[in-house]
């Protein structure tokens, strides 16, 4: 009900949703379902099992938006129901529908599952298989710990197929953690740990193998390097301070991440099995908040895994507070009450401030850049109406924190109904108005030369929308900027650049012609001939 409508609405943004769903396009295109490509040529900074999903919903749906999304809703849908089946094994059937609630009310976990992105599948595997590990190291499973053993092997490993060997980094460190503060102990042998290797060997390493066998070692190390730099390289478009991701999940994740700060309390689990699934809920949060803190980029979606153990314990103090066991203090309430009046001041302002543009020019802030004041100026329609959904989620909280003051039990309920119908509705309002204001003049061009003989590429800029959207084919032929800057042309070769760039590229390479200029975009062409 929430997940599906109107998931095809908008177009897919760049770079990482049309870079992954051009990759699916192009094994469609080429038939080569084992190379992982990207304008016809390997890409090497991806495993294959992911586009392999989005092939399946294109060769569905058709290749479109649409297509390039659902296998998310797929996860997100998946992802619910096995959170209810885990917490129910844990805690019981009320304890998994808090989980639920949790998750799903959550902004950027419901953001993510509308969207072509790699993570939500990356982060289901490695929750699955970090889960299925808990109960192996549960003695009490008995004659089923070593299925559960096998299949966290078999998981871990579709982790890594999706996105790579950080599955098995992040999956490590929780492990040596777990063991340090354990003293080193644990319950097993010899064989189930040769099984386990064995097992994710053979799963999560099937394609790098099967690359390797094929003659394709260097891009095997293409990967490697890849990988290695990602984690170590600072990225200037990119970058942020050391709380980054803190804050992120704080206010992301939010209302789950306040209510979860009362779990750091000493009350005692029931039995071991509770207690052990919680410790590592917390030394997964930890790690994955650790380690995307001390990587140089910053990106929403990196410390998305920690959204699991976060909800985890938001849903245990929320199960807790059912029975009076534990109290949600005054201070969360008002920190609930404060970000609620953030978020919806920004869904309040946003589309007032972006509707009044001239106020903003007629304090001359010259911090804003030229594309931005074009963006600013598009021509995005507004009803006036869509700061409504702000006040709905500042009027609803405030009610819901009252009930929540009054120790009610429908307080906490009303909570994450009205931050859940807020985002629901938030999405529908606000990201095709942000696709106008981004990028969506440059996609109606590429779109507009479908079917054409000519060229179409970027300056200035990085970005797959071109490849996706003007439906490239391919060629044998050298399309690279040098080339069609400097070499006699067969046919015409269209360019977008920023208005940014507008002179230094007209400098530099006067036999473009510009067409036209809007929303902060120059659409230009360099002719055929000599």
């Amino acid at each position: 009900m929430f997940l599906l409508p109107v998931l095809g609405s908008v177009h897919l943004f760049d770079s990482d949703e049309t870079n992954y769903a051009e990759s699916a396009r192009e094994m469609i295109v080429t038939g080569d379902y084992l190379t992982v490509q990207i304008d016809f040529e390997p890409f090497s900074e991806k495993p294959p099992l992911f586009f392999w999903l989005q092939v399946v919903s294109m060769k569905v749906f058709g290749i479109n938006e649409f297509a390039a999304r659902f296998p998310n809703v797929l996860c997100g849908i998946i992802s619910l129901m096995l959170l209810y089946f885990f917490g129910r094994k844990l805690h019981g059937h009320r304890f998994g529908l808090l989980w639920i609630l949790s998750y799903s009310a959550a902004i950027l976990p419901f953001f993510f599952f509308r969207s072509g992105i790699i993570d939500p599948w990356f982060n289901l595997f490695i929750f699955i298989g970090i889960a299925l590990f808990i109960f192996y190291l549960d003695p009490e499973k008995g004659h089923i710990r070593l299925r559960n053993l096998l299949l966290s092997a078999v998981f871990l490993g579709l982790a890594v197929l999706t996105k790579g060997p950080l599955a098995m980094v992040i999956f490590l460190l929780c492990f040596v953690s777990y063991l340090a503060l354990n003293h080193f102990r644990i319950s097993t042998s010899v064989s189930h740990v040769a099984l386990f290797i064995l097992v994710l060997a053979l799963v999560g390493g099937s394609w790098f193998v099967f690359q390797a066998a094929s003659g394709n070692s260097g891009f095997i190390r293409e990967f490697i390097n890849y990988q290695v730099k990602l984690l170590s390289s600072d990225s200037s478009a990119h970058d942020g301070f050391f709380g980054y991701h803190l804050v992120v999940l704080l206010l992301g994740v939010f209302p789950a991440s306040v209510i979860a700060m009362k779990s750091i309390t000493k009350k005692a689990e029931d039995n071991e099995l509770q207690s052990l699934f919680k410790q590592w809920m917390y030394i997964l949060l930890l790690v994955v908040l650790i380690v995307f803190s001390i990587v140089n980029t910053k990106l929403l979606h990196y410390s998305s895994l920690a959204y699991f153990p976060l909800t985890f314990l938001a849903a245990w103090v929320w199960d807790k507070w059912l029975d009076r066991k534990l109290e949600i203090g005054g201070w969360q309430v008002a920190l609930i009450i404060l970000i609620a009046l953030f978020i919806s001041g920004l869904a309040i302002g946003f589309p007032l401030l972006t509707d009044h543009y001239d106020w903003l020019f007629s304090k001359n802030f010259s911090f804003i850049d030229p594309f931005i004041r074009e963006a600013i100026q598009r021509n995005v329609h507004w009803s006036g109406t869509e700061w409504l959904v702000g006040l709905f989620l500042m009027l609803g909280v405030i009610v819901a924190s009252i009930q929540i003051l009054r120790r009610d039990w429908s307080g906490m309920l009303i909570l994450h109904l009205v931050v859940l119908l807020f985002v629901f509705f938030s999405v529908g309002l606000f990201s095709g108005r942000i696709e106008g204001y981004t990028q969506r003049e440059a996609i109606k061009f590429y779109k507009s030369l479908r079917g054409q003989d000519v060229y179409v590429n970027t300056l200035g800029f990085k970005s797959y929308s071109h490849l996706f959207y003007f439906d490239k084919q391919p060629s044998d032929e050298d399309d690279s900027i040098e080339r069609l800057m400097t070499e006699p042309l067969d046919r015409d070769a269209f360019f977008v650049m920023k208005v940014n760039d507008k002179e230094m590229f007209l400098e530099r390479y006067p036999e473009l012609e510009v067409l036209r200029e809007k929303d902060g975009y120059v659409f230009a062409v360099r002719r055929a001939g000599p």
